[in-house]
C-alpha cells in the first residue's frame, strides 16, 4: 500500500540488511541508523521489506516482519477497556475435569539421541512428589481397659473427615492424595492370632501385587524371611477393603492389602517389658525383606509392583491408602468395626503435588505423620549416608554362613540387635538390611526412617526428635530457667544436622505419643485437653463434633519448637517444658561441652598486609576478581556492613553461554523455596538463625556419649586470620590435640588444563591418607607464597576442590572423622560463601578477601570518602569486620529463602542446581546436583580458569572490568537491555525521550509522538538477533513440519495482543506516569496489566471520561495521549506478602488477582521499596510512613504451605468470585511438581517467571544468582501439568526477558498461552536504561518519585500500543513462515524446535551443552489439542478465559449469609440494619469474605452506611472474616482457626469462648495464626491468647488480645495492638508504624521485643494512658473479658505492668511524647459506625458522649 521507494533507497535498505546480519553490536547498528536518518527524502515510515526469513538452521535466526507492506493500517483499534465489573458475568465454573480416559499421549516431542530425558532429574521429594496435609491424634489412657475405646477410632475418623480441605484429589478429582491413621495394634479384633504364651504378637500389614502368583512368591519369600530369624509365622489375614468406594486412579494402583502375624523368638526371653528387643528384631527384619526380594528378583517396575509394609510392630499398627479422609473407613472395613479400640489415633489427610500418588506415600509413615516439607533432605541424606558408610564392620565370614549369632546378620539376640542399631557403620550393609535413606523416597519417608532408627536405638521419642528438629534455642526466653535443655540442644547439634523446614510432626512408638513443630512454627497446631484426660491435637481446631466445651480444661498451641508429649501407659500429660527438661537430664551434658569442646570466637582480624599491591592485584585477577568485585561489592561491605543493592534484573548472558571467563559459581543457581515450603525472614526472624559450625570427628548419633562432645566450635564459618591462629592451637595436644594438615591445591601451570585431573585426584588420595592417619582438620588452600609462585602456578577451583574431597571422604566412609576448611583467594561474593559450604566445607578463610578489604581501606580514595561523611570511619580491623558481616548476613539470606535455619543443615546440602556443567564435572566434585543441558568438562573448567590470568605483571596493573554487573561498552559483558537498545525501540515506536511536560510535549502535535517506523523496528530485531549468545532460548531454531502459508491467513494481531501482560511493576518502583501508563496501554490492547504489589488509587478503578481534545484529563493531569473510555486499572491486582494496597475494593476491582509467590530478580525474598521512594502519597497507598525503606516479609506469614496457598486462592475466590486467580512462580528445579500443585489449588493462572526479571531493588547477588531460566520452568511445569492430567485446568503464562515475536512463539512452543513484558515495556514508555531505579534519581521519571523528574516522562499509552503492535505482527510473520494459523496451534508444539547447530558453535564453551535431553521430556501434544481448553460439567469444552474455579461447600456459609434478602436489601439501599445468627464449623472458610465483597462491589471501601451484625456459633474456619469492611460487625461465640481478620479493612470482629466454657479463656488459645495478617483497618477483639505471627503488617486495625505468640506487630505501619497476656519473641520486629501495648505479669516482656527498630518505655503520657484504657473498657464491654475486668478494677497498679512499644515515626506522638512536642489525633478505635474517625483532641479526656458514642 505504500508509494514505490527510489531505487537507491531500495539498494541502500538491501545493503542494511546485508552489513547489520553480520554485525552483532547493537552501537554499530545505531550508526547505520543515522546514516540512514541523515537523509531527509528517506523514509523508513512504510518499508515494504522484511529480513531473509529462515525457518531451520543455519543463518540468521532473524524473520520478514510484515510480508505486504507496513503494519500501521492493520492493528485495529481495540475498543477501549472496559471497567465494568460484569465484564465476567456468567461465566461457567469450573468443576468437571477431563475424564481419566483421555489422558495425553505421552510420546516426546522434541527427539533426541539420549534414552531418557532429564527434564524431572533430582531427587523425589524435590521433582516428583511434594506434600502437604492435615494431622493430628487423640489420646485417652483412662477410659476402657488396657486395649482402650472404639470411640476414639470414631472420634479420630471424624476429625480427619473434618480436615478433608486440607488434602486434595489426584487427576480424576476423586481419589485421594492419601490418608491415615495410626493405631494401637487391635488385639481384640486379631484375638484369633493371640495366645497365651504369646498375647501380643508382632503384626505387618503389608500392600502386595493383585497378581495372585507374584502375591504368593512375595507372601513365601517374608514366611522365609521371618522363620530364618526366629519369627514364627502365625498366619496371615486379608484384610477386608471395599473397593467400591475409591475414585477410579485409586482403584488401577490399589495393590492387594495383607495382614501377617508373627510370634516372638524363643531367644528373645531376656527381653524387657516394654518389648523393646522384639520390636528391634521386627524393624530389622523388615528392612531384611526388601534385600531379599531383590536377591529373589521379585522387583517388578509397573503398576502392579507394590510391596511394601506400612507397619511391622507389635505394639502399633498403620491403616491407609489413595483415599480422600470420609472414604478411609468405608474403604477399611475393620475401622468401622467395634472391636477396633485403641488408646490413641494418629490421623493424616495429604496434599501431593503429584496426582498420581502412589499408595505407600499416604501417611502417617510408622512412626511419624507429617505436615511439612524438610528443606534440607539432600544434605540430610548426603550426611546419614556418610555415617552409615564409616568405617563399616565385616560381616563375619569366618563364621559358619548359617550360624549368625554374635555376628552383624544375627537380627534376634538382645545385645546383637541393639549393637547394630546404635552404630553407624552397621547400616551399610546392603547385603543384610535396606538403606535407611534414600532419595528415591519422600523427605516425610526418610525422616521417619532415621527417626523410627533412632527410637529403636534407645533413644526415646521425644528424644529423637528434639535432635533431629532443635528449636531456636539460643538466647531463648523460654529456657532461661532451663539450662538444661540448651545443652542438649548444644551437644546433639555438634552431631547431627537438624532436619530443617516446616514441620507439624505427630508421633508415636508405641510407647509415648506426642506431636514437636519446627522452629519457625510454620505450622498450626492446636490442641485441648478434657477433664478426663483425652489429649486432641490437630492442626485445625474444631474437628472434634461432639466435643463438648464443658469438658475441656485447657486449649493451647504449640509454638515455635515446641512439643507435647503423651505416656500411653500411664497417661501423663508433659507439656514442652517439662518433657524436654526431663529428657535433658538423662546426661551430664553441660559438663561433657564444658570438658571437651573448644571454640574460635570472633576475634579482630590482622591489620598486616601479605602481598604488597602489585602482587595482591595479580592474585586478584588469577582469582578471577573485576574491577566491579572492589568497587561495588568490597566497598558496600567493608564500608557498610551490607550487601550491594542494584536494579533492573541480570540481562546478562548465561555463564555457560557468555564469551568471557566466570568463576566456576556463576554456573550454579541457588535453589529456593516456594508454593510447598515458605521462605523465611532473615532480616526480622533472625532469632531462629544460626550460622554456627563444627569441626571435628563426630561420634553415632545414635548412641550418646562424652565423646559426643569433643568438636571444635565455629561462632561464624568465615574465619579470619586472627581465628585460623587460634584453630591452629588446638591441634597442640594440651590444647585439644585436634590434627590439622594443610593440603595445596595448586599445580603448575606447566602442566595444562589437563593438569588438572592429576591434582585433582593427587589431592583427593592426600586427603583420604592424612584422615586415615587421625587428621581431624584438612585446610585445602590455594595460598601462593610469593608473586613467583603466583606466576608459576594455577589451581584447583575451591569448589571443584572442596567438593571432590568432601564426597571421597564420604565413599571412604571417613567424612564423619574431619572437617575440610577452604582456605582461598576466589572468594568474596555471599554467593561463593554459599557453594563452598553447601558442598561440604566446614569453614572458609578468603585470605584475598580480606587482603583486599585492607588494600581498599588505604587507597586515597578511601580515606577521602571517609574524611568527607561518605563512608563511616573505620579501623581497618572494623572494615574486615563489616566484610564478615555483610557475608553472613547474606549467608543468612540465602540460607532463609530455601526456608532453611541453620547452616549446620545448609552444609553439603547442595541446595543448587547446575547450569552448564558436564556429567563428569558433576560425578566428581558436585555428585547429586542436577545438571539439565550438560556443559564444560574439567579440563574446560581449568581452562577458563587459566584465561582469567594477566599475561604480564606491571608495576600498577589494573583489574579488568568485566562489566558482569554494569554494562561496559564495547569492552564489557554483553547485556540485551542497554541504552542503544532503548534508542533504536524509541525510534520504530515514535518515541523522543526530550519530549515530555517539563519540555515542549504541550505545543507539539500529537504530544510529540512521531511516526512509527517498520524498518527501525526491523532493526532493533535485528540488534537481538545478531547479537552475542544470552539465554537458553538462543539455542533453539524452528524446525516447521508443514510449508509456509500467506500472512493474510494468520489470525490477525489484536487477537495476539490479547495474550499480552505486562509485568508486575509496582507503583512506588514505577512512577504514577509510567505505571498509569502501561496500564491504559494495555488496556487499550485487550491485554492484561498488572498492579504489582503497591496497589493501586482507587480513582483508577473508573473509565476515564473528561479527556479533552489535547488528549488532557483533569483527572489525570500528569498524563498525556489519552482518550475517553481508556482505563488505568490494571487488569490484574497484585497480592504480595506486603499486602501493600490490599483492601476489598482494590480486590474486587480487579479482573483477576495475583498471589506473588516469588519474584524472578530475587526468588525467596520480599519487595523492596527505599524511603526516598515512599512519597507521601506512595506511603498513602501502602499505608505506611513516608521516608521509610518498605521491605516486604517473604511469603511465609499466610502460605506456608500448599494447603496454606489454596486457603488463600480460595479467600480470594470468595471476595470476588468473578476474578481468576493467578499465582506467580519462579523457574527452578522441580516447579513442575510444584505447579501440579497450584493447579489442584484451584488456581486459574500459573505465571512461570524467569531468573533474569527486572527489579527496582534487590541484593546483587540474588538479581544475579537465584532462578532458572523460563525456557526450563516453563517446560518442566507444562510437561508436568500435561502429564498430571492438569494441564486443562490453568493457563501457563510466563515472563522473564521477553522482547521479540521470536521469544513469544519459542514460549508459545514449550507450552505458555500468555506472555509478559516487563523491562521492554518500560523502555517502549521511555525507560533509557540508567539503572538507578533504586536511588530514586530516573532521568526520564519512569522509576522516581521525584515532582521535577518525573515531568520529564517522556511516554504516552501510544508509544507502548506501537511496541506491541510490532510484537504481536512479528509473531504473525513466524507462523506464517511456520504454516500455522494462530498461537493455538503451535502451543506445547516442541516437535516445532530443534538444537541450533550453528548457535551451538557460535560461542567455545557452548560446545558441552546438551538441549536435547531436557526439552526430549515434553509430551508430544500435536494429535490432542484438548488441553487448551477447560472442560466443564457435562464434559462441555470452552476456552480457559471464560471460566474461573468456584470455590464448593466451603463458601456455602458466605452465600447463605450474602443470600439473606435483610442484608441484600441493607446493600442495595445502603441504610438500615440487619441481625443475623448462624452456626459455623471449621470447614466453613473465609466466611464473611463475600459479604464483604459485595459491599466493595456497592459502596467501595467505606461508602457503606448500613449496618449488618452477624454472630456465628461454633468453631470458624481458616480466614474467618477476611477482607471485613466499614458497616458490618462479625462475632463468632466458640473459637477460630488460622488468618482470623486476614485484611480486614474496617468493622469489627470480636471472638469470645461459649458460654459454658470449662477452660480459663485468658489462658487458652481461641484463634491460630496469622491473625489481622495485613489488615488496613477496623476493630478486633479476643477474649483468649492467639498464635504466632497476630498483626503482622497490621497499618490500621485496633486490637485487644489475651496473648500471643511469637513475632507478635511484625512489619507493623499503623494501628494499635494491646495484649492482656505473655506473648512470645521477636515482638515489634520491623515495626515501622502504629503503637503496641503489652502487658507484663511477671517482668519478662524486655527479653521478648526485637529493639531493632522499636522502642519500649513504661507508660509515660495521659493520653498514652488513655487510649490503653479506653481501649480495655471497649475490650471489657464486648467480650466481658475476666483478664480486662481485672485489670480495670486495679488499674492504678496494674496500669504500671503494661509496656508501651513504638517506633521512630510515632515517637512525636500524643500517646508517646509530652504534649509540647505531640503532633495529631489520639485514636482509640479505628471507626465509629458512621465510618468517621474517632479521636479524642491532643492532651484531652474523652467526654461521656464520646466514650459512649465509640462504645456504639
Amino acid at each position: 500500500s505504500s508509494p514505490p521507494l527510489p531505487l537507491k533507497k531500495v539498494v541502500l535498505l538491501v545493503v542494511v540488511g546485508l552489513i547489520t546480519s553480520s554485525f552483532s553490536a547493537p552501537e554499530n547498528i545505531v550508526a547505520l541508523c543515522h546514516i540512514l536518518n541523515q537523509d531527509a527524502d528517506f523514509s523508513i515510515q512504510a518499508a515494504a521489506m522484511s529480513w531473509p526469513s529462515v525457518v531451520g538452521d543455519g543463518g540468521s535466526r532473524c524473520f520478514g516482519l510484515f510480508a505486504n507492506g507496513s503494519a500501521v493500517d492493520r492493528v485495529p483499534q481495540h475498543d477501549p477497556f472496559s471497567n465494568d465489573m460484569d465484564v465476567v458475568d456468567d461465566r461457567p465454573s469450573l468443576v468437571a475435569k477431563r475424564p481419566l480416559s483421555q489422558h495425553v499421549d505421552l510420546h516426546m516431542a522434541f527427539q533426541s539421541t539420549q534414552e531418557e530425558s532429564n527434564i524431572f532429574d533430582g531427587p523425589m521429594a524435590l521433582t516428583k512428589e511434594r506434600d502437604a496435609c492435615g494431622v493430628g491424634f487423640i489420646a485417652n489412657t483412662q477410659s476402657g481397659d488396657e486395649f482402650g475405646t472404639h470411640r476414639v477410632i470414631q472420634q479420630g475418623l471424624s476429625a480427619l473427615t473434618c480436615m478433608e480441605h486440607r488434602g486434595a484429589c489426584g487427576g480424576d478429582s476423586i481419589s485421594g492424595d492419601g490418608a491415615g491413621v495410626m493405631t494401637q495394634i487391635p488385639w481384640k479384633l486379631f484375638d484369633e492370632y493371640r495366645s497365651e504364651n504369646c498375647p501380643q504378637p508382632g503384626v505387618g500389614m503389608t500392600f502386595l501385587p493383585r497378581d495372585e502368583t507374584r502375591r504368593n512368591a512375595v507372601k513365601e519369600l517374608i514366611e522365609q524371611v521371618c522363620r530364618a530369624n526366629e519369627l514364627d509365622f502365625l498366619g496371615w489375614r486379608e484384610v477386608p477393603v471395599d473397593p467400591d468406594v475409591l475414585g477410579p486412579m485409586a482403584r488401577a494402583g490399589m495393590p492387594s492389602i495383607w495382614q501377617f502375624f508373627v510370634k516372638s523368638p524363643q531367644r528373645l526371653d531376656n527381653d524387657d517389658k516394654e518389648r523393646d528387643g522384639f520390636e528391634r528384631t521386627l524393624y530389622l527384619v523388615r528392612r531384611r525383606f526388601s534385600v531379599e526380594l531383590k536377591n529373589a528378583g521379585l522387583e517388578w517396575d509397573d503398576d502392579d509392583g507394590v510391596v511394601y509394609v506400612a507397619s511391622f510392630s507389635s505394639r502399633t499398627i498403620v491403616y491407609k491408602g489413595m483415599v480422600q479422609s470420609a472414604v478411609l473407613s468405608q474403604f477399611y472395613k475393620d475401622l468401622t468395626n467395634p472391636d477396633f479400640t485403641s488408646k490413641f489415633i494418629i490421623y493424616h489427610r495429604r496434599f501431593s503435588t503429584n496426582t498420581n500418588p502412589k499408595w505407600p506415600l499416604a501417611q502417617p509413615m510408622r512412626v511419624v505423620g507429617h505436615n511439612g516439607e524438610i528443606n534440607t533432605l539432600l544434605g540430610n541424606v548426603n550426611w546419614i549416608k556418610a555415617r552409615e558408610a564409616a568405617k563399616g564392620i565385616p560381616i563375619g565370614s569366618e563364621l559358619d554362613a548359617d550360624d549368625r549369632r554374635g555376628d552383624v546378620r544375627d537380627l534376634v539376640d538382645y545385645d546383637a540387635t541393639e549393637n547394630i542399631v546404635t552404630m553407624c557403620n552397621t547400616q551399610d550393609i546392603p547385603s543384610v538390611l535396606e538403606p535407611v535413606v534414600d532419595l528415591d523416597r519422600s523427605d516425610s519417608a526418610n525422616l521417619d526412617s532415621v527417626f523410627e532408627l533412632m527410637c529403636q536405638s534407645r533413644h526415646r521419642a521425644p528424644c529423637a526428635l528434639m535432635a533431629m528438629v532443635p528449636t531456636a534455642y539460643m538466647e531463648n526466653p523460654d529456657l532461661k530457667n532451663n539450662p538444661e535443655i540448651t545443652d542438649f540442644y548444644k551437644f546433639h547439634g555438634g552431631l547431627l544436622e537438624a532436619w530443617d523446614g516446616p514441620a507439624l510432626l505427630v508421633f508415636s512408638d508405641g510407647k509415648s505419643i506426642g506431636a514437636s513443630l519446627d522452629r519457625n512454627g510454620l505450622r498450626p497446631a492446636r490442641f485441648s485437653r478434657t477433664k478426663d484426660g483425652t489429649v486432641y491435637m490437630m492442626s485445625e481446631t474444631g474437628v472434634i463434633p461432639d466435643l463438648d466445651e464443658a469438658e475441656i480444661v485447657e486449649k493451647g498451641r504449640l509454638g515455635p519448637g515446641q512439643m507435647i508429649n503423651v505416656d500411653l501407659l500411664t497417661g501423663e500429660f508433659k507439656d514442652n517444658i517439662r518433657i524436654k527438661s526431663e529428657i535433658a537430664k538423662r546426661h551430664p551434658y553441660g559438663e561433657w561441652i564444658a570438658r571437651q569442646r573448644k571454640d574460635v570466637v570472633k576475634t579482630p582480624a590482622l591489620e598486616d598486609r601479605m602481598y604488597d599491591d602489585t602482587t595482591a592485584t595479580f592474585a586478584q585477577a588469577t582469582f578471577g576478581w573485576g574491577l566491579e568485585d572492589i568497587g561495588m561489592q568490597i566497598q558496600d561491605m567493608a564500608g557498610a556492613a551490607k550487601e550491594t543493592t542494584y536494579s533492573m534484573g541480570d540481562d546478562a548472558p548465561l555463564a555457560c553461554l557468555s564469551e568471557r571467563p566466570h568463576p566456576l559459581y556463576n554456573y550454579f543457581k541457588q535453589r529456593f523455596a516456594q508454593v510447598t515450603n515458605p521462605p523465611i525472614d532473615p532480616l526480622r526472624e533472625g532469632v531462629v538463625m544460626s550460622l554456627g559450625m563444627t569441626l571435628g570427628k563426630k561420634e553415632s548419633i545414635y548412641k550418646v556419649s562424652e565423646a559426643g562432645a569433643r568438636l571444635i566450635h565455629l561462632q561464624s564459618p568465615l574465619l579470619n586470620g586472627a581465628e585460623m591462629e587460634a584453630l591452629a592451637s588446638f591441634a597442640e595436644e594440651s590444647n585439644g590435640g585436634f590434627k590439622q594438615q594443610y593440603l595445596s591445591t595448586r599445580y603448575a601451570l606447566s602442566d595444562g588444563p589437563e593438569g588438572i585431573k592429576k591434582a585433582l585426584d593427587a589431592l583427593c588420595d592426600k586427603a583420604v591418607e592424612e584422615v586415615k592417619a587421625g587428621v581431624e582438620v584438612l585446610i585445602l588452600s590455594d595460598v601462593a607464597a610469593d608473586q613467583a609462585e603466583l606466576e608459576e602456578t594455577t589451581y584447583i577451583p575451591p569448589l571443584v576442590a572442596v567438593g571432590a574431597v568432601h564426597h571421597r571422604l564420604i565413599d571412604e566412609g571417613l567424612r564423619m572423622d574431619a572437617g575440610i576448611v577452604v582456605e582461598t583467594g576466589a572468594a568474596w561474593s555471599t554467593h561463593h560463601f554459599a557453594c563452598l559450604v553447601g558442598y561440604g566445607a566446614n569453614a572458609v578463610h578468603p585470605y584475598l578477601a580480606l587482603e583486599t578489604v585492607k588494600q581498599w581501606h588505604g587507597q586515597d580514595k578511601t580515606q577521602k570518602m571517609m574524611e568527607s561523611g561518605k563512608l563511616k570511619k573505620t579501623s581497618v580491623a572494623e572494615a574486615q569486620e563489616n566484610y564478615r558481616v555483610a557475608v553472613e548476613n547474606g549467608l543468612l539470606k540465602i540460607l532463609s529463602k530455601m526456608g532453611i535455619s541453620l547452616l549446620t543443615s545448609y552444609s553439603g546440602a547442595q541446595i543448587f542446581e547446575a547450569l552448564g556443567l558436564g556429567d563428569d564435572v558433576i560425578d566428581r566434585s558436585f555428585k547429586g546436583t542436577t545438571s539439565r543441558i550438560g556443559g564444560l568438562s574439567l579440563q574446560d573448567i581449568a581452562s577458563e580458569t587459566i584465561m582469567m590470568r594477566p599475561e604480564s605483571v606491571k608495576e600498577k596493573m589494573k583489574l579488568v572490568n568485566y562489566g558482569y554487573y554494569k554494562p561496559v561498552p564495547k569492552l564489557g559483558e554483553y547485556h540485551v537491555n542497554s541504552s542503544d537498545l532503548a534508542k533504536l525501540l524509541h525510534d520504530a515506536i515514535g518515541l523522543d525521550k526530550s519530549v515530555s511536560a517539563a519540555t515542549t510535549r504541550d505545543e507539539l502535535e500529537n504530544d510529540g509522538v512521531k511516526p512509527k517506523s517498520v524498518a527501525n523496528y526491523e532493526i532493533f530485531q535485528k540488534s537481538l538477533e545478531t547479537a552475542p549468545l544470552a539465554n537458553i532460548r538462543d539455542l533453539l531454531d524452528f524446525d516447521s513440519d508443514r510449508p509456509s502459508i500467506p500472512i493474510e491467513e494468520v489470525e490477525p494481531a489484536s487477537e495476539i495482543m490479547q495474550r499480552f501482560c505486562t509485568g508486575a511493576m509496582s507503583l512506588g518502583a514505577l512512577s504514577r506516569e509510567a505505571h498509569e501508563t502501561l496500564a491504559i496501554a494495555v488496556n487499550r490492547i485487550g491485554g492484561k496489566s498488572n498492579s504489582g504489589e503497591g496497589g493501586e488509587d482507587i480513582v483508577r478503578g473508573r473509565p476515564i471520561t473528561d479527556v479533552d481534545e489535547k488528549g488532557r484529563s483533569p483527572t489525570f493531569p500528569h498524563l498525556a495521549g489519552l482518550k475517553n473510555g481508556d482505563s488505568a486499572n490494571s487488569f490484574i491486582h497484585q497480592v504480595a506478602s506486603g499486602r501493600f494496597g490490599v483492601t476489598p475494593e482494590f480486590l474486587v476491582t480487579a479482573k483477576q488477582l495475583e498471589i506473588k509467590m516469588a519474584q524472578g530478580a530475587k526468588p525467596g525474598e520480599g519487595g523492596q521499596l527505599p524511603g526516598p521512594k515512599v512519597s507521601d502519597y506512595i506511603a498513602g497507598l501502602r499505608a505506611s510512613k513516608p521516608g521509610v525503606t518498605l521491605i516486604s516479609p517473604p511469603p511465609h506469614h499466610d502460605i506456608y504451605s500448599i494447603e496454606d496457598l489454596a486457603q488463600l486462592i480460595h479467600d480470594l475466590h470468595a471476595v470476588n468470585e468473578k476474578a481468576g486467580v493467578s499465582v506467580k512462580l519462579v523457574s527452578s528445579i522441580g516447579i513442575g511438581t510444584v505447579a501440579c500443585g497450584v493447579a489442584k489449588a484451584d488456581a486459574d493462572v500459573i505465571q512461570i517467571s524467569g531468573g533474569d526479571g527486572g527489579t527496582g531493588a534487590s541484593p546483587l547477588s540474588s538479581i544475579k544468582h537465584a532462578g532458572c531460566p523460563w525456557e526450563l520452568g516453563l517446560t518442566e511445569a507444562h510437561s508436568a501439568l500435561l502429564t498430571n492430567n492438569l494441564r486443562d485446568r490453568v493457563v501457563l503464562r510466563v515472563d522473564g526477558g521477553i522482547r521479540t515475536g521470536r521469544d513469544v512463539l519459542m514460549a508459545s512452543i514449550l507450552g505458555a498461552e500468555q506472555y509478559g513484558f516487563g523491562t521492554i515495556a518500560m523502555i517502549a514508555e521511555g525507560c533509557v536504561m540508567a539503572r538507578v531505579c533504586h536511588l530514586n534519581t530516573c532521568p526520564v521519571g519512569v522509576t522516581s518519585q521525584k515532582e521535577e523528574l518525573r515531568k520529564k516522562f517522556p511516554g504516552t499509552p501510544e508509544h507502548v500500543v506501537n511496541f506491541f503492535g510490532f510484537v504481536a505482527e512479528e509473531v504473525r510473520e513466524l507462523l506464517a513462515h511456520l504454516g500455522y494459523k494462530k498461537l493455538d496451534d503451535v502451543i506445547g508444539r516442541a516437535d516445532l524446535l530443534k538444537s541450533s547447530k550453528s548457535q551451538m558453535e557460535r560461542v567455545a564453551k557452548t560446545k558441552g551443552l546438551d538441549l536435547d535431553r531436557f526439552f526430549s521430556g515434553i509430551p508430544n501434544s500435536a494429535n490432542d489439542r484438548s488441553f487448551l481448553k477447560a472442560t466443564i460439567e457435562g464434559g462441555v469444552q470452552v476456552p480457559k478465559e471464560e471460566v474461573v474455579h468456584v470455590n464448593g461447600f466451603s463458601s456455602d456459609l458466605d452465600r447463605e449469609l450474602s443470600g439473606n434478602p435483610d442484608v441484600q436489601k441493607i446493600i442495595q439501599e445502603n441504610a438500615g440494619e440487619a441481625v443475623v445468627t448462624l452456626p459455623i464449623k471449621n470447614t466453613d472458610r473465609s466466611t464473611g469474605a463475600m459479604l464483604a465483597g459485595n459491599i466493595a462491589r456497592a459502596h467501595g471501601n467505606r461508602g457503606f452506611k448500613g449496618q449488618i451484625s452477624v454472630q456465628f456459633e461454633g468453631s470458624a474456619g481458616q480466614s474467618f472474616g477476611a477482607f471485613t469492611l466499614p458497616g458490618l460487625k462479625l462475632r463468632l461465640v466458640g473459637e477460630g482457626n488460622d488468618y482470623v481478620g486476614k485484611g480486614m479493612h474496617g468493622g469489627e470482629i470480636v471472638v469470645v469462648p461459649s458460654a459454658d466454657a470449662g477452660f480459663v479463656a485468658a489462658d487458652s488459645s481461641i484463634i491460630g495464626n496469622a491473625c489481622l495478617y495485613g489488615a488496613t483497618g477496623g476493630d478486633f477483639h479476643a477474649n483468649g491468647r492467639t498464635g504466632e505471627r497476630f498483626g503482622v503488617r497490621n497499618s490500621g486495625a485496633f486490637a485487644v488480645a489475651e496473648g500471643a505468640g511469637d513475632h507478635c506487630c511484625e512489619y507493623m505501619t499503623g494501628g494499635v495492638v494491646v495484649m492482656l497476656g505473655s506473648v512470645g519473641r521477636n515482638v515489634g520486629a520491623g515495626m515501622t508504624g502504629g503503637i503496641g501495648y503489652f502487658y507484663d505479669k511477671d517482668n519478662s516482656f524486655s527479653d521478648k521485643v526485637n529493639p531493632e527498630i522499636v522502642k519500649v518505655q513504661r507508660l509515660s503520657t495521659a493520653e498514652g494512658e488513655a487510649q490503653l484504657k479506653h481501649m480495655i473498657e471497649r475490650h471489657f464491654e464486648l467480650t466481658g473479658s475476666e483478664r480486662a475486668d481485672e485489670i480495670l478494677g486495679n488499674w492504678d497498679e496494674e496500669k504500671q505492668k503494661f509496656w508501651q512499644i513504638y517506633p521512630p515515626s510515632e515517637s512525636k506522638t500524643a500517646v508517646v511524647t509530652s504534649v509540647g512536642a505531640a503532633q495529631g489525633d489520639l485514636r482509640v478505635s479505628a471507626s465509629a459506625p458512621d465510618g468517621d474517625m474517632c479521636f479524642l483532641p491532643v492532651g484531652a479526656e474523652m467526654t461521656p458522649e464520646q466514650t459512649q458514642r465509640c462504645a456504639d
